[in-house]
């Protein structure tokens, strides 16, 4: 089903649009939140809340782009979540490590994530992922906003885990230094 109709159904207030999400983008949706949480069970949790998050939200808002949108929905719950597993001294792994790295780039502040919506800090983002070979603005959006495991992505990418690191590396610097460029001081 087309995401119009999609979105049209969630502004008609019909429950189809909660099963036509779940059918389209359930897979999609599922691997965010596990990439973040590593726990089958919580991220399909974090996937039925992304429904009962967007059938509330939608009406008033009218998303541009679906995916993006229920994938956001999606990635902020599983945050969320591993911040109060973390907060009770559990979980951990891959999604503290890559905001730990993030970190670097934004000195003083202990929670990136709470950044991530601030429309100045957005945009120099996307502008410095726009500036990046394709590769490399692969590699950093797996890593950042996927959350994925270095060695996942060199091997989906049939490269070695010290360069995708080295490159993960080299792009936080670029990253930090054009943060500063734009007098982003957070």
């Amino acid at each position: 089903m087309e995401d119009s109709r999609i979105v049209d159904l969630y502004w008609q207030r019909d429950e189809g649009a909660i099963s036509a999400s779940a059918e389209k983008y359930g897979k999609y949706c599922n691997h965010i939140a596990y990439n973040i949480l590593y726990s089958s069970e919580d991220a399909e949790e974090c996937v039925n809340d992304t429904w009962l998050r967007a059938w509330n939200a939608i009406p008033p808002q009218r998303p541009v782009q679906l995916s993006t949108y229920l994938g956001k929905i999606t990635r902020n719950l599983a945050l969320n979540k591993c911040k109060s597993a973390n907060a009770k001294k559990r979980g951990g792994g891959q999604t503290a490590a890559a905001l730990a790295e993030l970190e670097e780039c934004i000195a003083g502040r202990s929670h990136v994530e709470d950044f991530i919506d601030e429309s100045v800090l957005t945009e120099a983002i996307n502008s410095f992922l726009r500036g990046l070979p394709k590769v490399n603005r692969v590699i950093f959006v797996k890593r950042y906003w996927y959350m994925t495991p270095v060695k996942e992505i060199a091997a989906e990418l049939s490269m070695r885990e010290n360069r995708v690191a080295t490159m993960l590396f080299r792009m936080r610097k670029e990253l930090k230094a054009c943060l500063e460029k734009e007098d982003i001081q957070l």
